[in-house]
This record gives C-alpha cells, sequence and structure tokens, in this order.
C-alpha cells in the first residue's frame, strides 16, 4: 500500500507540532518564575498545530486504513510532550519503505 499525501502532512506536522509543545512547557514555567509571558502566543501556535495534527491524522488513517491501534497510538503521541518526535519517526520510516505499511498498520 502506497502511503498517501495525507501521511506526508501528518508526518511534516508532528515534529513542529512536538517542539511546540515542549516550548509551550518552558513557556509555561518562565510565566510563573519570571515575568516573561508568552504563554498566549506560544498557546495559539501549539493550538493550531495540534489541530492540523488531529485533521491530518484522521486523514492519514482514513486513506490507509490504520486499525484501530495504529490510530490511537499517533494520537496518544500527539499528548505526549516528545510524542511528535516519535510520530514523525515513524512515520518517515513507513514513507521511506523502512517498514512495509501493511507491516506497519498491523
Amino acid at each position: 500500500m502506497k502511503t498517501s499525501p495525507a501521511v506526508h502532512r501528518l508526518r511534516l506536522v508532528s515534529g513542529p507540532e512536538g517542539l511546540s509543545f515542549l516550548l509551550l512547557l518552558v513557556c509555561s514555567v518562565l510565566k510563573r518564575t519570571t515575568d516573561f509571558n508568552a504563554v498566549p502566543v506560544m498557546g495559539s501556535i501549539h493550538g493550531a498545530l495540534f489541530v492540523l495534527y488531529v485533521v491530518f491524522l484522521a486523514l492519514a488513517w482514513q486513506q490507509q486504513r490504520w486499525d484501530a491501534k495504529r490510530g490511537i497510538l499517533l494520537f496518544v503521541l500527539s499528548v505526549l510532550p516528545t510524542g511528535g518526535f516519535f510520530a514523525e519517526r515513524m512515520l518517515a520510516k513507513e514513507e521511506r519503505g523502512e517498514v512495509p505499511a501493511a507491516a506497519a498498520a498491523a
């Protein structure tokens, strides 16, 4: 099974989504320990990237006909602080053909 453009978009947004989550955590700590408050800006950026991630995940899940286990794993990775990086790595291997899409779905 060939990977779809939705999988490629999901892979491309997973790294920045993970990075924005980490930056939001740093901004939250800085807000409470200093006068620096970038939480509203980082929160908006992270929120937009998270929504894109979920939309691309739904599209890829539908187009690739992934089983529930894979779809749920990719969603859970999106809510973990470094999970976006692991999702990107997993999807990149699938795109490069290192892991066949059918085996990746199993």
